[in-house]
Order: C-alpha cells, then sequence, then structure tokens
C-alpha cells in the first residue's frame, strides 16, 4: 500500500521535530554539527524511507521482490561522511566522536519515522537525549577526564634535561605519553618535546613551577 502524500508531510513533520530537539542539544554544546544538520538529516532519510517503500509498492507488478529497504539502506552506510566530517583532530585529542554518533542515530530515527515506526522514533529520541544530556552531566561530575597536553622544554649546559623532566613529571604524578629529544651539541642546547596525560582544564600551574626551577631552561612551550 502506497504512503499517501498527506502522510509523507506528516513523517518528514514529526521527523523534523525529533531532529531538531537533538540538534538543538548539540548546538549548546557548540558542536560543529548543530540544529540544521541534525534537521536535515532527519528530515532527508525519513523521506528517503518513504519513497522506498512507495517505489517497492509502486512496481510491484514488474518487480514483485522489490525491496522497500534498498533505498534507505544507503543512508546508513551513506551517513559516514558527515560523522567523519564532525569529528576533529587537536593535536592528540579528538572532539566529536558523541556528535558523528548523534548524527548516525538521528539519521536511524529518520528512518524509524519514514517507516511510520512513530513510537520507537521517538522512544530513541528520548534516549539519545538521556545520553547527551543526563549521562553528559553525571559524567562531569563523577568520572575523572584527561587530556594530553605537548610540552616543549629547551635547556642550555644541561645534558640531563630528559632524566630531570622523567623525574619532574613522576613526582607531579603525570603520566607521559610520548618523548622526543632534539640536541644541538655546539651551543650545547638540548629541547625535549614531551606528550603527557593530565586532567582536563588543568591550570598546569605545577607544570610552569617545576620546569622553571630546572637549571639552565631557558625556553618552554605548554599547549
Amino acid at each position: 500500500m502506497l504512503i499517501s502524500e498527506l502522510e509523507i508531510l506528516i513523517r518528514l513533520a514529526l521527523a523534523a521535530v525529533l531532529g531538531m530537539i537533538v540538534g538543538y542539544e548539540r548546538e549548546r554544546q557548540n558542536q560543529p554539527a548543530g540544529l540544521r544538520t541534525h534537521d536535515i538529516l532527519a528530515i532527508g532519510s525519513c523521506l528517503a524511507m518513504t519513497i522506498s517503500i512507495n517505489l517497492a509498492m509502486q512496481f510491484v507488478p514488474a518487480v514483485p521482490n522489490g525491496d522497500p529497504a534498498r533505498l534507505a539502506a544507503q543512508v546508513v552506510s551513506g551517513i559516514g561522511f558527515l560523522g567523519a566530517g564532525a569529528i576533529l583532530r587537536y593535536g592528540t585529542t579528538v572532539k566529536g566522536l558523541t556528535t558523528a554518533t548523534s548524527l548516525w542515530t538521528i539519521a536511524i530515527v529518520g528512518l524509524a519515522v519514514g517507516a511510520g515506526h512513530y513510537f520507537s522514533a521517538i522512544g530513541t529520541t528520548i534516549a539519545l537525549l538521556i545520553v547527551l544530556i543526563i549521562l553528559n552531566v553525571l559524567e562531569k561530575k563523577f568520572v575523572r577526564v584527561y587530556q594530553t597536553i605537548n610540552v616543549v622544554v629547551t635547556a642550555h649546559g644541561n645534558p640531563a634535561l630528559v632524566e630531570t623532566l622523567l623525574e619532574v613529571f613522576a613526582g607531579l604524578k603525570k603520566k607521559i605519553i610520548s618523548l622526543g629529544v632534539e640536541a644541538n651539541p655546539v651551543k650545547q642546547d638540548l629541547t625535549v618535546s614531551v606528550v603527557v596525560k593530565t586532567l582536563e582544564n588543568d591550570p598546569m600551574i605545577d607544570i610552569r613551577e617545576a620546569i622553571e626551577a630546572i637549571p639552565g631552561v631557558t625556553h618552554f612551550r605548554l599547549n
């Protein structure tokens, strides 16, 4: 049975509302994919589902074994490029994974609405909001979040700079992820690059004071 044009419009409207709800939350978090992106995605995937169903029903006499989900199935795999665009890399830190997964999920919500599974779509949207809002609050309150920072230290006349930095970070209980050394024997300069794991939003005062106390340090950078 073909889906009527009026029914398609109703389903598109519901998909738009559900997409806006999730998109608004992402917009508030200043994510690269926000209200408009989620809304358009929900509408587009809903239309793909309804058209896919109608095409299969429309040509039943000619193609009795037509798959009503064939066109819609491409949405699931094709949404990957949008998700990839929402993932950003800042040094060794990756941002946007949650937004990428919310994009993928809202596309499935649009498909569900397009297929007429209204309650499943609404329930999924509510569950998605619980994860994005409530669990986000609980995570910030009870889960210790870590970040990585790049530390570059240059010292003159201090050949033991590497060993000293290892002792400094061990004393500060900071985990070293990687370490690199650049030396200039003629000028007796030594530059050490370290990637350190620390708590998110760490003011890093302790790191700065410890580095300033190292003999021979002429320059250092934290980012």
